[in-house]
């Protein structure tokens, strides 16, 4: 077997089933804000293209995908960035959702032969990223969140001595669970360092569609890359339509950016055998060509937000994230851990929540996942609301 499997954490899921094993929910319906799985319903229009063309599965997919796919995207991408041009032979790529991607990106990035190969991550993060970088042969370093900027990963806590070892760069922007949206200066750092010592930038932006203003969508990498007069060399962003369209089971997305390293991508993808459905990449067209959907849907999580997130802010520190679907709430007023809340709320109310240090690591002298928990507003509004109350109601029963 390969040892480096060693190497891997067990994943958050399986150490929440595994802490509250044990526990009795309270006699209520249940209401999960656990995992980050969108709930709303998906659009017709979507499942109608994808039952129009399952005459598609009689073929052998191609792994770069249907140039109508492609075209799609790279459309889509030039609408919501300002981009003056993508080409979508070179600079798009469709992928099995974006979490498959992140995934095999670093296998194809990471020379595993040069001395002590580092790949940096955001603190807390998704976990894809370190199994990434441990599979590769690589060893992550990681930049914590910083809360005086609304939880964007401070960059400066990687030392002098590991960036010149860096060779691939995870960012998620909108942050899974902080929210945290990376401004221009971010990104002019970023570039400014990857510049400097030839490492690749691998931006997750699966949560890019779910923010609160219509007027101020969040940055994106290959929108701050043309925003400050350069190309994509050593940038590949990473899309999905599970969030944005509610279609998590589709497992569609796309990577676009630096030619070059997309075309060694396709390389190892060819071999990887990850081709699109043939019906998959029909609703994927459809999905990416429409956006009021997009805009129903923004609204409804505008709707839970404002309704959800006054009513926790009475009895734990929490505010509206830039953007995605999450609260990450600091529950220390409680006088409680992160785990000891999460399994408690469990208990008592029968509300699941994630407890934030099974989303980070040990860094730089701090968790900085530690007495928080990640609460996933995915449900209706009126579970989102219903949940609320009750953890409301048990957080004052602790005074």
């Amino acid at each position: 077997m390969n040892p480096r499997l060693d190497l891997l954490q067990t994943y958050p899921f399986e150490k929440l089933r595994v802490l509250v094993a044990d526990v009795k929910p309270a006699d209520k319906p249940a209401i999960s804000f656990g995992i980050g799985e969108p709930r709303h319903p998906t659009p017709q229009f979507i499942k109608d293209a994808m039952t129009a063309s399952l005459s598609g599965l009689a073929v052998y997919p191609a792994t770069a995908g249907t140039e109508a796919l492609r075209q799609t995207i790279a459309s889509w991408l030039e609408r919501r960035y300002g981009l003056p041009r993508v080409d979508a032979a070179t600079e798009v790529l469709p992928v099995s959702g974006s979490r498959e991607a992140l995934f095999a990106f670093a296998q194809t990035v990471i020379d595993a032969s040069r001395p002590d190969p580092l790949v940096v991550c955001p603190n807390p993060f998704y976990q894809i990223y370190e199994g990434a970088a441990l599979l590769a042969g690589a060893r992550p370093v990681f930049a914590n969140s910083d809360p005086a900027r609304n939880f964007a990963p401070d960059f400066a806590q990687i030392g002098d001595d590991e960036w010149p070892k860096v060779q691939l760069l995870y960012v998620c922007s909108p942050g899974n669970p902080t929210g945290a949206v990376l401004s221009l200066d971010d990104w002019k750092h970023l570039f400014a360092l990857s510049d400097r010592y030839g490492f690749v930038i691998a931006s997750d932006e699966c949560y890019s569609e779910i923010y609160f203003d219509e007027a101020n969508p969040p940055l994106g990498a290959l929108e701050a890359a043309r925003k400050l007069g350069r190309g994509f060399e050593r940038l590949v962003m990473f899309s999905s339509l599970s969030k944005r369209s509610n279609v998590p089971g589709l497992r569609s997305g796309f990577v676009a950016g630096d030619a070059a390293i997309l075309r060694k991508f396709l390389l190892y993808r060819t071999y990887h055998g990850a081709a699109l459905n043939p019906a998959v990449q029909a609703a994927s067209v459809a999905a990416w060509d429409d956006e009021a959907h997009v805009r129903e849907n923004r609204a409804a999580y505008v709707q839970k937000f404002a309704e959800v997130t006054p009513l926790l802010a009475e009895v734990m520190d929490v505010a509206l994230p830039d953007a995605a679907f999450y609260l990450w709430a600091d529950v220390s007023r409680t006088g409680l851990t992160d785990t000891e809340f999460a399994v408690r709320l469990l208990a008592e109310q029968n509300v699941a929540v994630l407890p934030g240090s099974y989303l980070a690591r040990d860094a730089h002298g701090a968790n900085p996942g530690r007495n928080r928990v990640r609460m996933a507003l995915v449900a209706t509004p009126d579970e989102c609301v219903e949940g609320a109350r009750r953890i409301v109601a048990f957080c004052k029963s602790l005074a």
